[in-house]
């Protein structure tokens, strides 16, 4: 925690005048803010908390779209191959340590960085006698929401984490809080009194765009309890056996103050991925980031984090990472406009444009995937070939579409990286009602579930003339029959399946199976037929013939190995993990 507490961070650097015998060096430092002065400002420190919701970058990024997708089987990390980056240990298990992914370390010290901010900003609003009561309430409110976000990102990262507050903070005892003075259920409680204090103060709308209010708060506090209704991540204390019912109650209670709030579908799937939409009734709560153009800025509020995954050959910098995987391609077929649940994944398949088979596939695989002979993001001019891929031996062919937008807008970038305008979704209102489907399944609400499951199907369905006309002879898609909610087993093989159709590629797919504690079962299985796949004659993915995934173990990621010895003794590393 000695790196954590003890850095300079950027925004925010808090230092008093520098000092010597010799006068002529006693010079008032440029470029920086004095503590005092800062911490007198109270509303700029719960701008600088928020702004470290975007502060983030490849190696480091807050949306962990390696540690919830390519550790899982929607998505190969992608690259020039198993040596770019240091994420391979990540896609494959069986190599993860405490120290690869190095990257590991960057992620924990970042997350640790925002949540400083956050405690001063809360330090800094007490302290302040000149703010009225209901400004300062609401304050108080989004930066507990943020300090709660971040905290929940660890949380699901590494299980136990060092918990520290303002208090810990005033005190200045950082360097002795342990990382086990809780327990995961205890850490996630303090969470969510967190977002509770949040959402008991907060409005249900903003003036300001971007910031959190009550809703948001609602929706996280629902994930928070959908997480801890499940157990506590390993799997021999987490799945269908441990279901907490009373948790399960919460998500229903908070999903509900969503469901009949502002928010809502929007009308096409394919719009909720374009930087025009990205503020709509879907998007719930999202790191706000923007075109240069916008702002006029060199580089814009741009989404650093996903700067890797551009499609190699159409983006200048397109470096080709966050590569979607067959299996996941394959669970997008229906038949008679249903999941093939049993045998989805039999059979190597792919549409090509222009050219419908019998196979049949939902339509959200076009918005989701981009694939050889079809148009990239939409757009004609831009149509995928097989050169669009960097390297096919390794990783295939495939492209991830949701996170990028269209080419033809242009680009924000500075070779040799490629800057992204598009928000990170952290709630969308989409998500939140699958939460909510869950949490009926769960309590044997059934229809209700169905109901909910069936109108995102609907909007899939009627997602296909506005961007995929091109692709309408290869979708069909059905809404399920009252047959398919009878029963508790097959209800919740639907919610499943459509939690992976609906938010594939949003970086939430690991932890998903880890929740329902069969992440070892369709991770083991998952690489057993993936290193065997081809495209067109092409192998691929054989590197998982070397991949294995741990129960017991793997379940959480290693605390990072230099955490470990900042302070030595003081952090108990996850076990399983030297």
């Amino acid at each position: 925690m000695k790196a954590i507490y003890k850095a300079i961070c950027a925004g925010l650097i808090v230092c008093g005048t520098l000092t010597s015998c010799d006068d002529f060096i006693d010079v008032t430092p440029k470029g920086v803010i004095n503590e005092e002065l800062a911490m007198s400002q109270p509303e700029e420190m719960v701008t600088a908390a928020y702004a470290k919701l975007g502060d983030d970058w490849y190696t480091y990024p807050f949306n962990l779209w390696p540690y919830g997708d390519v550790s899982s089987d929607d998505a190969m990390k992608g690259g020039s191959g198993t040596t770019d980056t240091n994420y391979h240990p990540v896609e494959v298990w069986s190599s993860l340590t405490a120290s690869t992914p190095d990257h590991m370390d960057e992620l924990w010290y970042h997350f640790y960085c925002s949540i400083s901010r956050c405690n001063r900003a809360l330090v800094s609003l007490a302290n302040d006698a000149a703010m009225d009561a209901t400004t300062k309430a609401i304050r108080e409110g989004e930066v507990r929401f943020l300090r709660a976000h971040f905290y929940f990102k660890l949380v699901q990262m590494w299980n136990q984490v060092p918990w520290i507050d303002e208090e810990v903070y005033s005190v200045h005892s950082e360097e002795q809080t342990r990382n086990d003075e809780f327990t995961h259920e205890e850490l996630m409680q303090k969470i969510v009194a967190d977002f509770k204090a949040a959402y008991d103060v907060l409005p249900v709308q903003q003036a300001d765009g971007g910031r959190a209010n009550k809703i948001a708060a609602a929706a996280y506090l629902a994930k928070c309890y959908l997480t801890m209704a499940w157990g506590n991540g390993y799997e021999d204390n987490t799945g269908i056996n441990h279901i907490n019912k009373d948790y399960m109650q919460k998500v229903l209670e908070y999903t509900a103050v969503v469901q009949n709030s502002q928010y809502g579908y929007l009308e096409d799937f394919g719009d909720i991925f374009l930087p025009e939409y990205k503020n709509s009734k879907e998007s719930i709560f999202a790191v706000q980031h923007s075109n240069y153009e916008d702002d006029n800025t060199r580089f814009g509020r741009a989404n650093w984090s996903n700067m890797l995954n551009g499609c190699w050959g159409i983006w200048s910098c397109g470096w080709d990472f966050h590569k979607p995987t067959q299996n996941l391609v394959n669970a997008f077929k229906t038949k008679d406009g249903l999941p093939m649940f049993d045998d989805y994944n039999k059979v190597t398949d792919y549409p090509i444009n222009g050219i419908p088979t019998d196979q049949k596939w939902d339509p959200r695989l076009f918005h989701t995937v981009g694939m050889p002979t079809f148009p990239y993001k939409y757009e004609s001019e831009f149509t995928m070939t097989t050169d669009n891929s960097r390297t096919p031996n390794t990783y295939g062919y495939y492209t991830s579409l949701k996170e990028v937008p269209q080419r033809s807008n242009g680009e924000a970038y500075d070779y040799p990286w490629q800057a992204f305008p598009m928000n990170d979704y952290v709630l969308r209102y989409t998500d939140v009602m699958l939460m909510r489907a869950e949490a009926l399944i769960e309590t044997g609400q059934l229809n209700e579930a169905k109901d909910i499951i069936n109108t995102i199907r609907e909007r899939a369905k009627n997602s296909i003339a506005k961007h995929i006309n091109y692709a309408a002879d290869q979708c069909d898609i059905a809404l399920y029959p009252d047959t398919y909610f009878k029963d508790v087993d097959t209800a919740r093989k639907c919610l499943r399946w459509e939690r992976r159709l609906e938010l594939a590629m949003e970086n939430g797919r690991y932890f998903d199976l880890r929740r329902w504690g069969i992440a070892s079962v369709v991770l083991n299985a998952f690489f057993e037929t993936e290193k065997d796949v081809e495209y067109n004659g092409q192998t691929y993915a054989q590197y998982y013939k070397d991949a294995h995934y741990t129960p017991g173990k793997n379940e959480y990621f290693p605390l990072p190995y230099i955490q470990l010895y900042y302070v030595p003794g003081l952090y108990t590393q996850n076990k399983g993990y030297n």
